[in-house]
């Protein structure tokens, strides 16, 4: 069988002709590929576009070095490797002066483990990526590919003699400490090692000689030993690989209810929104300074975590992904926790109270757009660095550069098993290390289970399983994920039970509007499916001081309870009501009033008036120099209970509305390129055919531009002269930014300042302008 050139563009006419054989070059292998296989192995490839290569040569050697065939390889599962470590074994790595090797051989040496149709499918994955290059009777690797094998060369040809996983796991709980911090220390530095107890004749108790027999090494020669793969593998907690298995490990999958996992994770999100809104109100309320590093230290997130109520290890979670939904930032807020302070904060933005007014799922969205975007590893807190310091939250050390692959790789992989079913997280690692072997050190257990137990807390993840609306956000929209969630939120309910003991019961989500009022008038008990709040004279206070009547409190539950209110809590708001306001504060700099000259009296004789410095101006009215905040506060504290007031007598809210960063309008994180796209990559090609033509082409008379007037001249006739014989001419031109091109056109006219040609293998009219030609030639 062999492999036939089919023409894709204009320029591919004169190359519908069968690929040479064994003689030809890995350029001229390339020129005889299709338009469409170009741009294929441009996108697989796309490091081999930047900067656009002259010709096929250019992109011929691209194809060859090393750090660009390392990247190409990155994305090659164990069938792949096999087939190149059979290539590079039957000599076919050393580029044109190796042994092609026809294709009819991998299926002898390897059709015994898969199937035929499966090998060819290998081989036309490597052969887009030009890693493998060549008819299907003489392929040809290129000779850097060995170097990207994930296992010494002889793992997948010569017949497995190491120990199996369950021989391994035995063998190392046998061993004394002495062995097995010889194996942990091959496992994380390197897996050779020089001693002289490996030579023969070495007494057998010596752990070298044990570990030799227990085949946990093995003999390199007289002063060196290896640890075999499988044994590291299993030391460093990562799966373990069988190159030998040239077929994908089969999970073990246990099918779920849909609704029940989008009921978990509904569940899950609630807490999350109530969490996040939880710790914005605290940093808000009291901002937390930030280290030196520029992190959020061990101190403080405790105390955030008091204060809430909320794990540790969950808040620091939270705190990495209100940090990338840009709802939490580092800086000096406003207003300042101390005054004229430099220092940094941790603090809600302002983006925080629009975030917070919008409705649940599209809440929900914000933040777990954000948890996929995130280039950090948040289940890292608290581990060890190399200085054995602890990793703070928030702090530099926990950013990686493959995060986000790492995160999108075990979601993509759980989300291509039908919906409701659940994998465990050692499946999951099995079978990306055998997609991705290169990587496998990225799918440690640990690493697999900690990113489904955040994607968990996001509520992506539930019972093992990707969520609806989970599956949405990852192949669908925002738009669509927020629709799915919304479907799986319980809707929110206009009524709560009034409880005799002035506890209030809300039976699911309230509305926004019924959240805000019973949240000002009474207080969290306890959160969950149900919440429970607990009333009190201090939180009917706090309603009353916002503004709200004794009369519009009786209504509001009068309305939304569907049990009787209480005589209790009557009593109790008509009592706090009676006793509230008859004290009124203002603005003098502050004044204190009060139609009761008894209860003035009163406060003038007690030690607060000393501290705020009150003087009466009238037996019902005292002013002071404190502000109007410090005049409530120090009253209050006294026992009394004033009521602010404006100019006009009626009552303001006071209450702190919390510090604040300005959101930072451009700030851009985990920016990424964005790889062109089809219509780009087919004008590249063109460009690179264009210049291959211009490559091999014969120049006739030439003409070079030095700048001066006679060779100005000079090529400006020339051009006149193709223009009137109608003669393709060979240009090297100079665009505006400074790329040098070399190409075929065919003159059209020359005039005001530029030469109009047709390109012949885009069939388009470009303009050159004059004084950037650099060279002309005619073309024999």
């Amino acid at each position: 069988m062999t492999d036939t050139a089919t023409s894709a563009g204009p320029g591919d006419a004169a190359k519908t002709k069968t690929a040479a054989g064994a003689d030809t070059s890995l350029a001229e292998w390339l020129a005889a590929r299709g338009d469409a296989e170009l741009v294929t192995l441009l996108q697989l490839r796309p490091d081999l576009a930047v900067p656009l290569p002259a010709s096929m040569a250019v992109l011929a050697a691209r194809t060859e070095q090393r750090a660009s065939v390392l990247r190409a390889t990155d994305e090659l599962d164990t069938l792949d490797f096999a087939v190149i470590e059979t290539l590079v074994v039957q000599g076919a790595a050393d580029g044109r002066h190796g042994r092609p090797v026809p294709r009819t051989r991998l299926r002898g040496l390897l059709g015994d483990r898969v199937p035929a149709k499966t090998i060819a499918a290998a081989v036309d994955r490597l052969r887009a990526r030009a890693i493998v290059w060549g008819p299907n009777d003489a392929l040809r690797l290129t000779p850097a590919a060995p170097e990207a094998l994930p296992w010494p060369l002889g793992s997948t040809t010569e017949l497995p003699d190491a120990l199996t996983e369950p021989e391994i796991t035995a063998a190392l709980a046998e061993l004394a400490p002495p062995e097995r911090g010889l194996l942990d220390k091959l496992a994380t530095t390197g897996p050779r090692g020089r001693t002289r107890d490996a030579a023969p004749g070495t007494p057998e108790d010596r752990p070298i000689q044990r570990l030799l027999a227990r085949r946990l090494l093995n003999w390199i020669d007289d002063e060196t030993v290896e640890l075999p793969v499988s044994v590291g593998q299993l030391l460093r907690g990562e799966p373990v690989t069988d190159p030998h298995a040239l077929s994908a490990p089969q999970a073990t999958q246990r099918k779920q209810s849909p609704a029940d996992v989008n009921a978990a994770a509904a569940g899950e999100v609630g807490e999350l929104l109530r969490h996040s809104a939880s710790i914005l109100d605290v940093l808000g309320q009291a901002p937390a300074p930030s280290l030196r590093s520029g992190g959020l230290g061990v101190r403080e997130l405790r105390k955030v975590a008091k204060q809430t109520g909320i794990d540790e290890t969950r808040l620091g979670l939270l705190a990495e992904i209100l940090s990338a939904a840009r709802l939490l930032d580092k800086g000096v807020p406003e207003p300042p926790p101390e005054p004229d302070t430099t220092d940094d904060y941790w603090a809600p933005t302002t983006t925080a109270d629009a975030w917070l007014a919008v409705i649940p799922p599209r809440r929900w969205v914000v933040l777990a757009q954000a948890w996929l975007e995130l280039d950090r590893f948040p289940w890292m807190i608290g581990m060890r660095d190399a200085n054995d310091k602890p990793l703070a939250a928030l702090s530099a050390e926990l950013r990686n550069v493959h995060a986000v692959r790492d995160r999108r790789t075990v979601l993509d992989l759980l989300a291509e098993y039908p919906t409701g079913t659940e994998v465990s997280a050692a499946d999951l690692g099995r079978v990306l290390a055998w997609r991705q072997p290169r990587w496998r050190r990225h799918y440690r257990l640990e690493a697999v289970q900690s990113t489904l137990a955040e994607a968990q807390t996001l509520g992506l993840v539930a019972r093992g399983a990707v969520t609806s609306a989970g599956r949405a956000l990852l192949h669908g929209s925002p738009e669509d994920a927020e629709k799915e969630m919304a479907a799986a939120l319980p809707d929110p309910v206009d009524h709560v039970l009034v409880q005799a003991d002035l506890t209030v019961i809300a039976p699911g989500p309230l509305t926004p509007e019924l959240q805000d009022r019973i949240s000002l008038v009474a207080d969290v008990e306890s959160a969950g499916a149900a919440t429970v709040y607990r009333i009190s004279d201090i939180s009917v206070r706090r309603a009353l001081d916002a503004g709200a009547t004794a009369t519009e409190l009786h209504n509001l539950f009068t309305t939304h309870s569907r049990t009787p209110v209480p005589q209790s809590l009557t009593y109790l708001i008509d009592d706090v009501a009676r006793r509230h306001g008859r004290l009124r504060a203002g603005m003098a700099q502050s004044f204190v009033r009060s139609e009761d000259p008894r209860l003035l009296a009163e406060v003038l004789a007690a030690p607060v008036a000393g501290v705020l410095a009150l003087r009466a101006v009238a037996p019902t009215v005292a002013i002071s120099q404190a502000s109007l905040g410090e005049v409530l506060e120090h009253l209050r504290a006294a026992g009394f209970s004033p009521a602010g007031e404006d100019s006009s007598g009626a009552i303001v809210d006071l209450r702190p509305r919390g510090a604040r960063l300005a959101a930072r309008a451009n700030q851009r994180q985990n920016w990424r390129p964005n790889p062109p796209n089809s219509e780009q990559l087919q004008a590249l090609v063109a460009e690179l055919r264009a210049g291959e033509r211009a490559a091999n082409s014969r120049p006739g008379q030439t003409v070079r531009s030095d700048g001066s007037r006679t060779s100005t001249a000079a090529t400006l006739n020339l051009l006149q002269l193709a223009v009137r014989t109608r003669r393709p001419i060979h240009i090297g031109y100079v665009d505006a930014s400074g790329v040098a091109t070399q190409r075929v056109v065919e003159p059209l006219k020359v005039g005001g300042g530029q030469l109009d040609a047709l390109d012949p293998v885009t069939g388009a009219v470009r303009h050159f302008t004059l004084h950037r030609i650099a060279s002309v030639a005619l073309v024999e």
